[in-house]
């Protein structure tokens, strides 16, 4: 069993950044596929970003590339996003997800489908 746990969220201007953590227990995630999604009011979740178990892949939506970063805190177990130059369009809430068959493919990890544990989500608000 993994439980994930996002921090980081809040209120930030247009043009700022904001760090999200996820922290998990129950399982080392270097040994776990681990995505991103959000879900902006009204409107379905969607794929933000991944990083594979090893940390050699990484993959981002178009609307994030060159402003939000994946990446793994091995010692504190735990995956960030860092967003920098953030829009009001990022206004969602971040949901960081698990999958743990340790198989990374381009074809499995936008889809929700493809994580099993799955955090409780963080708010991000970015004000214009």
């Amino acid at each position: 069993q993994v439980q994930l746990v996002e921090s980081g969220g809040g209120l930030v201007q247009a043009g700022g950044s904001l760090r999200l953590s996820c922290a998990a227990s129950g399982r080392t995630l270097s040994s776990c596929n681990m995505g991103w999604f959000r879900q902006a009011p009204g409107k379905e979740r969607e794929f933000v970003t991944a990083i594979s178990w090893g940390g050699g892949s990484r993959d981002y939506i178009d609307s994030v590339k060159g402003r939000f970063t994946i990446s793994r805190d091995i010692t504190k177990n735990t995956v960030n996003l860092q967003m920098n130059s953030v829009k009001p369009e990022d206004t969602a809430v971040y949901f960081c997800a698990a999958d743990t068959s340790g198989y990374w493919s381009s074809s499995r990890y936008r889809s929700e489908a493809t994580y099993n544990y799955w955090g409780q989500g963080t708010q991000v608000t970015v004000s214009s």
